[in-house]
This record gives C-alpha cells, sequence and structure tokens, in this order.
C-alpha cells in the first residue's frame, strides 16, 4: 500500500477515535470507536508497529462486547404523569432548551395549554417528555422530546406501541404530530405516523 494511503488510513483512524468521544450516546460512542479501533488496528499491522495493531484490535472488541451487553441489558420504563404547572417541568424545559429548539423550533410552552404531561423514565431517569393536549379522541402532541443520550427511538416504541393503551384509556383514538424537523418526520414515520394532507402533520390511529 502506498505510504500516501497509510497515512490517510491513520488520519482516518484518528477521527473515528475523536468523533467517538465527541458522542453523548453511549451506544453511538461504541459503535465509531469500534470502526476507529479496527481501522487503527488494520493500520498498525499494515506498518508493522504490532503493538498498536493488537491494542486496538483488543479495543475493537471490547466494544463489540460491551454493545452486545448493552443490547441485551434489560431496561425499566415507567410513565410518570405530572402537572403542568410543575415546577421541576419548567426546569426540564429550560435544561433542555437547546436540545428542544433543535427539534422543535416553533416550540412554545403554555401550561394553560396544555393537559398532558409525561415522563417516561428509562430505569427511573426522566429521559422522555411527552406533552400535549387532548380534544374529544384526539391527543394534539405539542412536544416529544428525548435528551441526548436516550435518542435510540426506545422511548417512542415503549409510548406510542407498548404503551399505546395508556391513551387508549384515556379516550384517545387517534395522535397527531407536526414535525418541523426533517429529524423529527422521520422519527415519527418510524413510529408508524402517516403524513397528512397538509404535508406537515402526522396522525397514528
Amino acid at each position: 500500500m502506498p505510504h500516501l494511503s497509510l497515512q490517510l488510513l491513520g488520519y482516518a483512524a484518528s477521527v473515528l477515535i475523536a468523533a467517538s468521544l465527541l458522542m453523548r450516546s453511549i451506544v453511538r460512542l461504541r459503535i465509531i470507536n469500534l470502526f476507529g479501533a479496527a481501522t487503527f488496528a488494520v493500520y498498525g499491522f499494515l506498518i508493522g508497529a504490532y503493538p498498536v495493531g493488537l491494542l486496538n484490535l483488543l479495543t475493537a472488541v471490547i466494544n463489540v462486547v460491551q454493545l452486545i451487553r448493552l443490547r441485551r441489558r434489560r431496561e425499566i420504563f415507567r410513565i410518570l404523569e405530572i402537572s403542568p404547572r410543575s415546577e421541576y417541568l419548567r426546569y426540564f424545559l429550560d435544561f433542555e432548551q437547546r436540545g428542544i429548539r433543535r427539534f422543535f423550533p416553533r416550540f412554545e410552552f403554555a401550561a394553560e395549554a396544555t393537559d398532558t404531561v409525561v415522563f417516561v423514565l428509562r430505569d427511573l431517569v426522566p429521559a422522555g417528555l411527552l406533552l400535549g393536549r387532548i380534544r374529544g379522541d384526539v391527543l394534539e402532541v405539542q412536544l416529544d422530546y428525548a435528551v441526548a443520550q436516550y435518542r435510540d427511538s426506545k422511548i417512542g416504541r415503549y409510548l406510542f406501541h407498548d404503551r399505546i393503551d395508556y391513551f387508549r384509556d384515556r379516550g384517545v383514538r387517534k395522535i397527531v404530530s407536526p414535525a418541523d424537523t426533517e429529524a423529527h418526520a422521520a422519527y415519527l414515520k418510524q413510529m408508524g405516523f402517516v403524513l397528512g394532507s397538509d404535508g406537515r402533520t402526522w396522525h397514528l390511529s
């Protein structure tokens, strides 16, 4: 392999390792670090730096083992209802304001216009939040947000599939949600929502 190609391989491995350390999600960190370590292992063996190759090969194996453990780990999810006037809710919204703006640029909280406030606890950690208003048999979602380290769609699957009975028991037969960003639209589609005729609102029946 030409010298320049070897250098580029080494640089690519370095970038992957560095990028993995910027991830908030432990799963993403492990996956990107796995590719970085595997690339570094190949680089090390190709240049004859066998200690470098072996160390990074071991790191890649450790990442694979940890990813398998994370996948098999049984997490406990719970729904926690709170008041729209809760002081903790306002603290959470203020603390996560930047992340919320990223996916819900038009969101403005108004306690008087909200009657459904649900935190999703993930191993007792408040990992997700849903705000909405029930009109007749329709739940109008105002905010459906997960904190950065829990954005793996498990909260959405728990709310809209595993615990859809929670909404049914409250008379909800349809859930509607706007999508102001492509990322949120992709998430809603993944959760089984269908885009309405207005091209912006998604529906789940």
